[in-house]
């Protein structure tokens, strides 16, 4: 069987896949995922420089991850009655203010300010580039949120090993050369704009027509009932993720006292594996159905995350590898899951679902901050390794693979 392709310069048949615009979208969300990387990686920096407590680094991913997932589901549900092309590239010019403004931070509250511009500028840009997978997707939605989302973490991945290279041997004002490559993603950007403006109009009369046969036949209740379900494990992911994203170099320096550039080689092993095993969540989604993936991905975890916290160097490392390959394939699961609930709703689907995340990245950071300097950083992985257990409840969640087969069958 060959896969049709769609051209640039027409509209795109609702049964192709665009691979082009996939591809495209994937390395914007490569460049934003990358440059909001690199605020993470360099806290050790800043917390050098400016003599601040743990409680303050987590204060500046609280102001981040806030600003990032208050204004995502407002902005999805906007976009959802007004889409509009442009928003893409003024959201990566939100970021690259942001990343000036940082490169000359000279006190807390401007860090703050400048990490607040980056916020603004990924809860633009994330809900509008979901919805242009999704339009792109061809109905592989699980393929095309992956393709998507790996990019971002690819760019997760990537940030802090720049950082490392160029920021932390050279200093705080080398984060303006970061500038370039936001640059470049609104160019980009503005190229994916040009398709998503000629298809915009499509898009929107083929998802009104469709959300009604498509909706899964189940009660407002019951789908409410699965949306809070959804959010609690991405509450488990996410907060774990703060974990190591905000304080896994810190763990390895504090307990195996490795270099502050060993360490994030060793983050970026861990965000190299989440990159890798985010293609998989998707495709493996639609095939074998994607309450199951959830499942797996993040209860499957819970081995690996117990066990970390007594293990060596070496099998940190491992552990950290294996768990960031599991847990990562479980947003594009949750996500597209999330879309077949509500059908037509892409914006505010992603909207809700990113900037939940990113606020429980956030929080997570916040109070496991604050926890870390009335306890210790070991401490903190011992007691979020319990937190994939709650990827038991996936078992309340509805088949709805299977309900809206039977709907299609009975049509």
């Amino acid at each position: 069987m060959i896969m049709k392709t769609a051209t640039l310069n027409a509209p795109n048949n609702s049964m192709q896949t665009v691979y082009q615009i996939l591809f495209a979208i994937s390395l914007s969300h490569m460049l934003n995922d990358l440059l909001q990387a690199v605020i993470p990686a360099v806290y050790p920096l800043l917390k050098v420089n400016y003599g601040l407590s743990f409680a303050q680094i987590g204060i500046i991913t609280l102001v981040a991850q806030l600003t990032a997932s208050i204004l995502q589901p407002f902005v999805g549900m906007y976009t959802d009655k007004h889409p509009n092309a442009k928003s893409l590239a003024i959201g990566m010019s939100f970021t690259l203010l942001g990343l000036i403004c940082i490169a000359f931070a000279s006190n807390f509250y401007y860090i703050l300010l400048s990490v607040s511009l980056i916020g603004i500028g990924s809860s633009i840009f994330h809900p509008e580039a979901s919805r242009v997978a999704h339009l792109a997707s061809g109905g592989q939605k699980g393929l095309a949120q992956s393709i998507f989302q790996v990019g971002g973490n690819a760019g997760s991945a990537i940030g802090p090993l720049l950082a490392a290279l160029i920021v932390i041997p050279f200093g705080q004002k080398y984060i303006g050369v970061f500038g370039i490559l936001a640059i470049l993603a609104i160019f980009l950007l503005g190229f994916v704009g040009k398709w998503y403006q000629a298809n915009i109009r499509l898009k929107t009369a083929a998802h009104a027509s469709a959300a009604h046969t498509q909706r899964p036949p189940l009660s407002k209740q019951r789908i409410t009932w699965s949306i809070v379900i959804l959010l609690v494990l991405i509450f488990s992911k996410y907060f774990y993720m703060a974990s190591m994203t905000s304080y896994f170099t810190f763990y390895l320096i504090d307990k195996f006292h490795v270099s502050v550039q060993q360490s994030q080689i060793y983050l970026f092993a861990f965000l190299a594996s989440v990159a890798a095993g985010t293609i998989l969540g998707g495709p493996l989604g639609d095939r074998y159905g994607r309450k199951l993936i959830i499942w797996v991905s993040i209860l499957g975890v819970a081995p690996f995350s117990l066990l970390l916290p007594h293990v060596d160097l070496t099998w940190t490392i491992v552990l950290a590898v294996m768990i960031g390959l599991i847990l990562s394939s479980a947003f594009s699961a949750i996500l597209v899951y999330a879309t077949d609930l509500i059908p037509g709703k892409v914006g505010l689907v992603a909207g809700l679902f990113f900037g939940f995340a990113f606020g429980m990245g956030g929080i997570g950071s916040a109070v496991l901050g604050w926890l870390a300097d009335k306890t210790s950083i070991e401490y903190i992985f011992q007691l979020c390794a319990y937190l994939p257990l709650l990827g038991v409840i996936t078992g309340f969640l509805p088949n709805i693979e299977g309900t809206k087969n039977v709907k299609s069958q009975k049509a």
